[in-house]
């Protein structure tokens, strides 16, 4: 649906740290890296870039992924959490967005708020 998505972060190392080990559960590596900031995505198809940016002003964003199974975002969710992403909602069912939707939110290192989903 999306093309690409920026996120100005403050400190490119921890969040490199963060979403590397949040996203592998769920297929996404990193792509591409250097002092100014990071990319990740699909192998050789980065779509989420992380800008180094000592002004960077969060919270803010919202962003979900998609994920394969109920066990890829439990995954998800104690990755995060292991590599400092902060507890925004466990691992589990929410009825009330839909029947299916099994969903855990964590806060990265910026305060946005970071979703793995599973609709199945």
């Amino acid at each position: 649906m999306y093309d690409h998505i920026g996120l100005k972060v403050k400190d490119i190392e921890a969040s490199v740290c963060f979403y590397e080990a949040a996203l592998a559960p769920l297929g996404i590596v990193l792509c591409s890296r250097d002092d100014s900031g990071a990319g990740f995505g699909p192998p050789d198809a980065p779509a989420l870039w992380l800008y180094a940016a000592s002004n960077a002003k969060g919270p803010g964003l919202h962003i979900a992924f998609k994920a394969g199974d109920h066990k890829a975002v439990d995954r998800f969710h104690r990755a995060g959490l292991k590599a400092g992403g902060g507890d925004h909602g466990a691992p589990g069912l929410r009825a009330d967005y839909s029947p299916t939707y099994y969903a855990a939110f964590l806060l990265d290192p910026d305060g946005n708020n970071v979703e793995a989903v599973c609709l199945d």
